[in-house]
C-alpha cells in the first residue's frame, strides 16, 4: 500500500507514537511563526523556560495584528517582541510587512516541512506542501525550545477536484463549497488533502485561500502537493532552491475521498454568523451592501487584488457603501502599484489601510449600526467585526466587486463586462528590507519590558477534589471570540488580570465578576458547553484568562482541536458528557463536586461528578493521553517544563 502526502511529511519528522489515527504522536517542528496578538505571551512564556536560544530551523516573530496604536500598550509590545528576536535569534517581521501567512507563505515557506504558529489560519503553508498546524502559543515556545508537538495522529480525507472554474468563480468559492460539505462542526482530528486532475489549474495563491479557510472546518490543517504550480510560485519569488516535488502515492489509502468538480461551482457566500451558514449569492436577492472589505490573509494576494482592480478600473464604488482595502503583503502592495493597480483602486474609492489583519479582527473599520458587511476574510462571528448587530457575509473578491459597483449583494456574473483574467508575473519585484535578522551577538540586548507587559500566570496543581459552581452555561458552537474577545481587547494580550475582565464579555458580562468572587472564596468555576466547544482562533488566552479566574475544568459535548489543547496546556481539565442529555440535567449556578479527581485520572477515562444542587451524578469522560494527564496534574505545561 502506498502512503498519502500526510503519511510522508509525518514520517519524516515522527519523534514519538506511531502513525496509527486516533494515537498521540510527537512530531519535530522545523519552523514557527508568531503574530503580535499572541506571540507576546508565546516569548513571555519561552523565556521562562530559560534557553538561551530558539533550536528551529527558522523562527518568524510578525507584527500584523494589534497596528492600530492608541494608547501605549501595542506599541510597548511591538519594541518587546524587537528586543526578543534580538536576543533569541528570531526573525522579526516588523509591523508594515504584511500579515503572517501570506508573508511566509511568500518568503519562508518549504515544501516537505513542518510549521506550527500561534494563529489558527497557519495551515495557508499546506499550499506549498507544508504541514502546517495552528497551535497555542505555549505549544510554538516550547517547539521552539527544541521540543516536540504533540497531536492526534489524523484521519486523512482526500478532496478530488476535478475540472476548471468557470469566469467569475474562484478559490473562495472552492473552500466555501467544502465548508457547506463539511460544516465547521464534527472534523477535529482530520487533515484535508487536495489531489485530482483539476489541481493544475489552481496556482498556489488559489490553494493558498483553500487551505486557509480549511480551519473553519475545524481540521487539523490542509495539504496540497508540491507540484510545477509550486515551482512557479517558488520561482517568481526567487526560492526556486527550496522547490521540493511531492505527492502521494497512486495507491495511498484515505479514510474518505470526496469529489468535487470545479466546473460545478457557482458563486457562494457564508451568512452571519458562521462560515458554514453556507448560500448562492444568487440568494441572496440583491440585498443592499453598506461595506465591502477587500483583504485579509484569506484573499489578498496579488491575483486577488489585480482581479478586483481590473473589475473596478474606470469606475467609482457605489457612494452607499464603504470601501476597505488591505493588501497581505507589503510585497503585493509594492508590486500593485509598480504596475498600476493600486491606481486604479484607489481611484474607484478604496480606502487603502494597513498591510495587517485589521478589519478581519475587528480592530478597525467596524461598520455601521445594524450594516450588510461583505468581507473577502475568513469569519464572521458575531461582534467579530466590532459591530454586535451588523450582518458579516463572507464572499469572493469578485463578489465584493460587484457589490462595490452596484451598491448590492449581486452574482458577479450579472456584471455586463469580460471576466478578467490575470498573468501572474514570472517574477515579483522583492525587498526584504522590513525583515529584522538574527544577530550574531547577543550579549548587549536587553529585552524592553513595558508597564502593560506581566509575568504569565502559574497555575497551581490540580487539586484532589474539584468544588465547582457552573459559573456559566453556554450552547453548541462557542468560540475563541465568545470566550475573550479580539479586536481593541487586545492590546491586554500581555497583561492577564485585565484581559480577564473581558472573559465572557460577549455572551455574559457579569461572568468575571462571578468567577473572580468564587476563586476567592477558594472554590472552583466549571464551565458546561455544548458541541465544538472552542472554534476559531488559537487565541489561548480563551483558555488562560479563565484559568486565571479560578476554571478548573470544562464539561461540554464536544471540542475544537486547538482550544483543547490549549486547555490542558493551562491545567483546566476538558471534559465531555459521557451521556449527552446530562447537558439538559445541569443549570447555571449549580453545585458540582468531581470527587477523588487525581485519583480517578490516573486510573482511568471516566470521572463520576456530583450535582449537589440537582441531588444527582453523571459520568464525564476524557481523551487525554498519559502526557496530557500528567500536564493536568501538574496545572499546565508551563509548570511542567519548568519543574522538569
Amino acid at each position: 500500500m502506498g502512503k498519502n502526502l500526510v503519511e510522508k511529511i509525518l514520517e519524516r519528522h515522527l519523534l514519538s507514537g506511531k502513525l496509527t489515527p486516533g494515537e498521540e504522536i510527537g512530531i519535530r517542528i522545523d519552523q514557527t511563526l508568531t503574530q503580535d496578538a499572541t506571540g507576546t505571551m508565546a516569548y513571555l512564556q519561552f523565556e521562562a523556560m530559560n534557553i538561551p536560544k530558539v533550536k528551529t530551523e527558522l523562527s518568524v516573530s510578525y507584527i500584523d495584528h494589534n497596528t492600530i496604536q492608541i494608547g501605549f500598550e501595542n506599541a510597548d509590545d511591538h519594541r518587546y517582541l524587537q528586543t526578543v528576536a534580538q536576543k533569541y535569534g528570531i526573525v522579526l517581521s516588523r509591523a508594515g510587512n504584511g500579515i503572517c501567512h501570506q508573508v511566509h507563505l511568500e518568503r519562508f515557506g518549504k515544501p516537505g516541512k513542518t510549521l506550527i504558529g500561534s494563529d489558527s489560519h497557519t495551515p495557508t503553508g499546506g499550499a506549498l506542501g507544508m504541514f502546517a498546524i495552528g497551535a497555542g502559543g505555549l505549544d510554538v515556545a516550547l517547539a521552539m525550545a527544541g521540543k516536540p508537538f504533540y497531536l492526534t495522529c489524523p484521519k486523512v480525507v482526500k478532496i478530488n477536484l476535478s475540472g476548471r472554474l468557470r469566469p467569475w468563480i474562484s478559490a473562495k468559492d472552492v473552500i466555501l463549497k467544502v465548508l457547506e460539505i463539511f460544516t465547521t462542526k464534527g472534523n477535529v482530528g482530520t487533515v484535508f488533502e487536495y489531489g485530482g486532475d483539476g489541481l493544475k489549474t489552481l496556482s498556489v495563491p488559489e490553494r493558498a485561500t483553500i487551505a486557509n479557510m480549511g480551519a473553519e472546518c475545524g481540521v487539523t490543517t490542509s495539504v496540497f502537493p508540491s507540484d510545477g504550480e509550486t515551482l512557479k510560485f517558488l520561482t517568481s519569488q526567487k526560492r526556486k532552491k527550496d522547490f521540493v516535488q511531492l505527492e502521494a502515492d497512486k495507491d495511498a489509502a484515505y479514510t474518505k475521498v470526496v469529489d468535487i468538480d470545479l466546473s460545478r461551482i457557482v458563486p457562494l457566500a457564508a451568512k452571519p454568523h458562521s462560515p458554514d451558514n453556507i448560500a448562492t449569492v444568487k440568494s441572496m436577492k440583491k440585498l443592499p451592501v453598506n461595506q465591502v472589505c477587500l483583504g485579509s490573509c484569506t484573499n489578498s494576494s496579488y491575483k486577488d487584488l489585480v482581479t478586483a482592480a481590473k473589475i473596478l478600473r474606470g469606475k467609482v464604488a457605489h457612494p452607499d457603501v464603504s470601501f476597505i482595502l488591505a493588501s497581505g503583503s507589503r510585497q503585493v502592495l509594492e508590486n500593485l502599484a509598480r504596475q498600476g493597480y493600486l491606481a486604479d483602486l484607489i481611484a474607484s474609492g478604496a480606502r487603502l489601510m494597513e498591510n495587517a489583519c485589521g478589519f478581519c479582527i475587528g480592530n478597525s473599520q467596524s461598520p455601521p449600526s445594524g450594516a450588510v458587511s461583505l468581507r473577502t476574510s475568513n469569519r464572521n462571528f458575531l461582534g467579530r467585526s466590532g459591530t454586535m448587530d451588523a450582518d458579516v457575509y463572507l464572499v469572493s473578491p469578485e463578489t465584493a466587486a460587484a457589490a462595490l459597483l452596484t451598491g448590492k449583494f449581486i452574482d458577479p456574473r450579472e456584471l455586463k463586462m469580460p471576466y478578467p483574467r490575470v498573468k501572474m508575473p514570472r517574477t515579483f519585484h522583492l525587498d526584504d528590507s522590513l525583515f529584522e535578522w538574527p544577530r550574531k551577538n547577543t550579549k548587549s540586548v536587553k529585552i524592553y519590558r513595558g508597564p502593560n507587559i506581566g509575568a504569565p500566570p502559574i497555575n497551581s496543581p490540580l487539586p484532589d477534589n474539584i468544588e465547582a459552581q457552573v459559573t456559566i452555561k453556554l450552547g453548541d458552537k462557542i468560540t475563541t471570540d465568545h470566550i475573550i474577545p479580539a479586536g481593541a481587547r487586545m492590546k491586554y494580550r500581555s497583561n492577564i488580570p485585565r484581559y480577564a475582565e473581558f472573559v465572557f464579555e460577549i455572551l455574559d458580562g457579569t461572568f468575571p465578576a462571578r468567577a473572580a468572587r468564587i476563586r476567592d472564596e477558594v472554590r472552583h468555576n466549571v464551565i458546561v458547553a455544548g458541541l465544538s466547544y472552542g472554534q476559531g482562533s488559537s487565541r489561548e488566552h480563551a483558555a488562560i484568562c479563565p484559568m486565571y479566574l479560578g476554571v478548573k475544568a470544562v464539561i461540554a459535548k464536544s471540542f475544537e482541536r486547538i482550544h483543547a489543547a490549549n486547555l490542558v496546556n493551562f491545567g483546566i481539565l476538558p471534559l465531555l458528557f459521557a451521556d449527552e442529555a446530562d447537558y439538559d440535567r445541569i443549570a447555571q449556578g449549580d453545585r458540582l463536586t468531581i470527587p477523588n479527581v487525581r485519583a480517578a485520572l490516573e486510573d482511568g477515562e471516566t470521572l463520576t461528578v456530583e450535582n449537589r444542587t440537582k441531588h444527582l451524578t453523571f459520568t464525564v469522560r476524557h481523551t487525554l493521553s498519559p502526557r496530557q494527564r500528567s500536564l493536568i496534574l501538574a496545572g499546565g505545561a508551563l509548570n511542567a517544563s519548568c519543574t522538569s
